[in-house]
Parts: C-alpha cells; sequence; structure tokens
C-alpha cells in the first residue's frame, strides 16, 4: 500500500450519505474533502457534521483536484447522470445499490467506465463481511457436494412515515421499483454470488400494506439457476417487527444459513476440524445492529469501510473492484426479471432482451 491519501467526495445529504462519511472517517489512508446536494440546508448541516466542504455546485466540487473518488447517494433512478458526470471529469465512483434502474442506464455507466479507464462499482457490503466470504469460499470449492436450493429472504418492516419522508420513496421513476429494488437487492446479489447464473424466474408481487405507493411491497419469486438448483426469494416491507436477512444455501452434503452478517448454520456430512471450531464460535456470535430489518438507519458502516477499502486497493493496483458495475448490473437484471414475470405472469428467461 502507498503512502497516498485518498479524496472523496459525495453526492447526496440522505441517510445513507452518513454511513459513507462514518466509513470514510474510519479509513486511514481517506478523507471526506465535501459533498454537493441539492438540499442546501441538508447539505450545510452534513458538512458541519462530518466537517467538510460544501460544494454549490457539482462541477465545483468534480473541479477540485483533491478528489479521487465519489460516492453517488442520490435516488436509485438518479444515479446515471452524476455517475457518468463524474467519469468524465476523472473521478472514480463508488454508486450506492442499484447502480440503476434499467439495464439502459447501467449499460451507459459501464460503457463510459470502460472508454475511460475510471473505475465504479456499486455498494454491495454485504459480500465484504468474513462469514459471507467463508460462505462463497465454500460455494467455490463445491464443499456443499451438489446445490440443491438457495433461498432469500427478505422480511422487513417499513413504517407509512418512511415511503412520505422523501417525494421520491415507492416511484416507479426513481425508486425504480419497491421492497425488491430498494431493501431486498443486497440479498438477489448475494444470492446470484453464491448460485451463480439464473436461467428462468417465475414471480408474484403486490402490495399488502403499503396500498398509496407506486410499487410492490411484498414480492414472491421461484428461481432456476443454470446450475440445476432451484430457489425462492421472499421479499417484503409490510412485516412487523421485521427480521434480519436470509441466506439458505442447501445441498447434497452440506447446508449452511447467513443471517445478516453471520452463519447460523455450518453443518455437513462429514465435519473437518475447521467446520466444528466454526460451529463453536457461532455460538458466541451476536449481531451489532439490526441490519435495517425495522429501521433503516440500524446499520453498520463496516461493510462499506471494507468496500470503500477495495476501491482504493483496485486504484493503486489497477485491477477491478470486487463488486465493479458489471457485477453490479447481475443484481438489477434478475430484479427486472422477477417484475416483468410478476406483471405478466409469466415465466421470465434470462438473459433479458
Amino acid at each position: 500500500m502507498s503512502d497516498r491519501k485518498f479524496g472523496f467526495g459525495i453526492i447526496g445529504a440522505g441517510m445513507i450519505a452518513h454511513v459513507h462519511a462514518k466509513a470514510i472517517g474510519a479509513i486511514g489512508n481517506a478523507t471526506l474533502v465535501g459533498l454537493h446536494s441539492r438540499g442546501v440546508e441538508k447539505m450545510q448541516a452534513f458538512a458541519t457534521q462530518h466537517h467538510c466542504k460544501a460544494f454549490d455546485t457539482l462541477e465545483e466540487m468534480l473541479a477540485d483536484p483533491a478528489i479521487d473518488i465519489v460516492c453517488i447517494c442520490t435516488p436509485s433512478g438518479a444515479h446515471e447522470d452524476p455517475t457518468l458526470q463524474c467519469i468524465q471529469a476523472g473521478k472514480h465512483c463508488l454508486v450506492e445499490k442499484p447502480l440503476e434502474v434499467t439495464l439502459e442506464k447501467c449499460d451507459s455507466i459501464i460503457a463510459a467506465s470502460r472508454q475511460t479507464g475510471m473505475k465504479v462499482a456499486v455498494i454491495f457490503p454485504s459480500r465484504f463481511y468474513d462469514q459471507a466470504l467463508l460462505l462463497k469460499k465454500a460455494m467455490d470449492t463445491a464443499k456443499f457436494g451438489d446445490i440443491v436450493l438457495g433461498d432469500a429472504y427478505v422480511k422487513w418492516h417499513r413504517s407509512e412515515a418512511y415511503y412520505k419522508s422523501n417525494p421520491w420513496r415507492g416511484t416507479i421513476a426513481l425508486d425504480g421499483g419497491g421492497a425488491l429494488m430498494n431493501q431486498g437487492i443486497h440479498s438477489v446479489d448475494l444470492l446470484q454470488w453464491y448460485m451463480g447464473k439464473v436461467d428462468s424466474v417465475q414471480a408474484f408481487a403486490g402490495n399488502r400494506r403499503h396500498k398509496g405507493i407506486e410499487v410492490e411491497d411484498t414480492v414472491v419469486a421461484v428461481l432456476k439457476f443454470a446450475n440445476g438448483a432451484m430457489g425462492n426469494i421472499e421479499c417484503s416491507t409490510a412485516i412487523f417487527p421485521g427480521d434480519l436477512k436470509r441466506i439458505e444455501i442447501n445441498g447434497t452434503v452440506g447446508t449452511a444459513v447467513l443471517q445478516e452478517s453471520n452463519l447460523t448454520k455450518w453443518e455437513f456430512l462429514e465435519m473437518t476440524a475447521e467446520d466444528s471450531q466454526l460451529n463453536e464460535d457461532m455460538k458466541g456470535n451476536a449481531l451489532a445492529h439490526g441490519g435495517g430489518a425495522s429501521n433503516p438507519a440500524d446499520i453498520s458502516f463496516v461493510g462499506h469501510q471494507r468496500q470503500i477499502e477495495d476501491m482504493i486497493h483496485a486504484i493503486e493496483t489497477d485491477t477491478q473492484p470486487m463488486v465493479d458495475a458489471v457485477e453490479g448490473r447481475k443484481a438489477v437484471e434478475i430484479v427486472l426479471a422477477i417484475y416483468e414475470s410478476a406483471r405478466t405472469g409469466k415465466m421470465v428467461h434470462l438473459p433479458l432482451p
């Protein structure tokens, strides 16, 4: 690692921008230079809280040579334009999930990144926790035998006040979808990272509680994977009190359950000493936060910190970040396929046309 200190800018001053600021502040070779937001009062308050500069215009921020990387924390359907502006200004970008809400917008970001050499990463912090990485290693080494099922469950609570807190929430244009695109996409990303390519989906969606929004608050999908396995995704923001998100992997010789950032089940037909030790360690696991199950602000910044560190490493070594724009696009395509199936009542095959 070089002695270089990386300067960061943030676009947007909402709740998730504060998570980025805290994560940047925890990294020794990173510093938050400033932010730009259209809401002047929120921007000024953010700058005061995090001891950085408030830029009146995006152009002014992008002209600052002290900024190397920009965190895009605007609403989901407003990621493309600022990301392209940052790329053209010679800034690397960390884009909050999802990369964008249409594949066309995702592809324009990917193309700009390739043309300019500017790196783009999509924020999926769940990939960066130790036990999530351990599960990925086990999948890659066929530890479970033939995979039978891969399932994701996101049963969360969001109040009516949550959707009314910002006019873009629950809209097709700027949220890009409901519970699945906004909350469940973390688990969609994890599931496809573990299980591989999705061949087809069959889905149902509706509104069980939040009748005033344009998008779904509940969705159920059945998936067929290219490896022959099957699986389910259940996602809702209509459930009280809400529970931690969960990934379940079932194979012919083993089963694992990842609940938020911790493994809660790790069992194999033939247990190694390492497997037994992990089971002992699991008994002392304690989640430090609620994972956003019932409160969107109740999340740790540790995953963000590790992902930002991964981006810095990618720049220093001229390699790709773990979740680059191409990787980030995969979860968006799966979500859109599920929405198309729910809309038409038909099975939808991937890749989408």
